[in-house]
């Protein structure tokens, strides 16, 4: 792909002059309980998230955010679209299916095939009657140390998907666990390393994994940035650093996973622009230049996105 797919039409990468949040969900509902906790309501929250994303535009030049909503966890691409226009950053909007407890009915007993067909369709015709066509698949999900029998499927089927449309693919791997297999899973089935995001590798204190991940040419994610109940940012912090100091710096993409509306800045929580206000300070403070955090922050993502050579120039 020469360009990115946003929810307002393609986007040409030497366009994203700023930084990208890689991982994140502006309209959501995850809710299985009914205590609502887990719900970006557009209707009710919309508004609020539209001002933080412009906030972050002109305070530090937000450029994109990844929307990894997909199918079966409220994804609305229309509110995207409206989020976008008014906060003047673009967003792309994805496909594929989140990990088991969350796969709507349509996983069923439906073979590879027939589910790869499913996101070629949203991929190359939009998003229902919207017109909107996703840019990205993910959040693609599996729980454990290895795929469940359906989240092998909807694996597969992402990696067949992302084949025959040139869209690369990020994972939801449950508290940064199975990673590995994500990755021998989407590999064997064809899909390029570089096309491969592991999703949630800060929550996994195993260094190792995240070198083996990334010498692979895997995207490895540090993406909830700011969830101090799940992970102290002190610790996302040494794993990036030993990370960066393995040489990985061209493999790390950041992002805060804003899931819940308690973690809105306008409910009290960090909000999306906590990776550019407290955690690349820290970094900064740790020794990471601005050429490194311009690599983590943009240029990766982009090529990422559009399946761009490991040193490609954006």
């Amino acid at each position: 792909m020469n360009h990115l797919q946003t929810v307002l039409g393609p986007l040409s990468p030497t366009d994203v002059h700023g930084p990208a949040l890689a991982h994140e969900h502006l309209a959501l509902d995850l809710d299985r309980s009914g205590d609502r906790a887990a719900v970006l309501d557009p209707e009710v929250h919309g508004p609020r998230i539209t001002e933080e994303l412009t906030s972050l535009r002109e305070e530090f030049g937000l450029s994109l955010v990844i929307e990894l909503t997909c199918r079966g966890m409220g994804r609305d691409v229309e509110a995207l679209a409206r989020m976008a226009k008014e906060s003047g950053v673009a967003v792309v909007a994805a496909t594929g299916w989140y990990y088991e407890p969350f796969h709507p009915e349509e996983i069923g007993d439906a073979s590879v095939e027939q589910l790869a067909g499913t996101l070629i369709r949203e991929i190359d015709g939009g998003i229902g009657a919207t017109g909107i066509r996703p840019g990205v698949m993910g959040e693609v999900g599996s729980h454990g140390d290895t795929p469940s029998e359906p989240e092998t499927r909807s694996l597969l089927a992402a990696a067949e998907a992302a084949t025959a449309t040139g869209l690369s693919v990020a994972t939801h791997a449950q508290l940064g666990h199975g990673g590995l297999a994500q990755l021998d899973l989407l590999t064997g089935a064809g899909l390029a390393p570089h096309r491969i995001s592991i999703g949630h590798q800060d929550l996994l204190d195993q260094p190792s994994v995240h070198r083996e991940l990334a010498a692979s040419g895997a995207y490895v994610a540090f993406d909830t940035v700011g969830k101090e109940s799940y992970q102290p940012d002190a610790t996302r912090l040494r794993l990036l650093l030993e990370l960066l100091e393995a040489g990985h710096a061209d493999r790390v993409l950041l992002s805060c996973d804003i899931s819940r509306h308690g973690y809105l800045e306008s409910e009290g929580g960090t909000g999306y622009g906590h990776l550019f206000r407290t955690f690349l300070g820290q970094a900064r403070a740790a020794g990471v230049d601005e050429d490194l955090i311009d690599l983590m922050t943009r240029r990766n993502p982009v090529r990422f996105l559009t399946g761009g050579a490991r040193h490609e120039d954006v």
